[in-house]
């Protein structure tokens, strides 16, 4: 990662480091599992997904999920679109910045994981099991 200093919060770029770094480290089955995922950093969702989802405040979705999960793919159906996780720089540096007891690495690699678990086909009440019992 970039030189973060004091005073100048972590970029796009320092954020998509850290993923990469964060995806490197998990198990090795995992990544495997989790095949061709495009990964990207942006300061804050579109407009428009906030609005699919009734999310009224922009800093409320930290990451997303984009694309068709593994529970849901066919070997009939057309191809689909590459699977996608977003994580969105300014929710995840204001949740850090409100937490303050982990580090922010280790919310990137919560998010990450997280929307890694949609692209299985989790829900999210099935991930929060999984964490908690982690």
């Amino acid at each position: 990662m970039s030189d973060v200093t004091v005073g100048r919060a972590p970029s796009l770029d320092d954020l998509a480091e850290m993923a990469e770094r964060a995806f490197a480290a998990l198990p090795e089955g995992f990544r495997r599992m989790a095949g061709e995922v495009v990964f990207r950093v942006d300061d804050f969702p579109p407009e428009e997904v906030l609005d699919e989802l009734g999310i009224e405040d922009p800093f409320g979705l930290t990451g997303l999920y984009s694309g068709v999960s593994l529970a849901e793919r066919s070997v009939f159906a057309a191809a689909a679109e590459p699977s996608r996780v977003f994580l969105y720089r300014r929710p995840i540096l204001d949740e850090w910045a409100e937490n303050g007891e982990v580090t922010l690495e280790e919310l990137v690699t919560h998010v990450l994981v997280h929307e890694i678990g949609h692209h299985f086909g989790l829900s999210d009440g099935d991930i929060d099991l999984i964490e908690a019992s982690a």
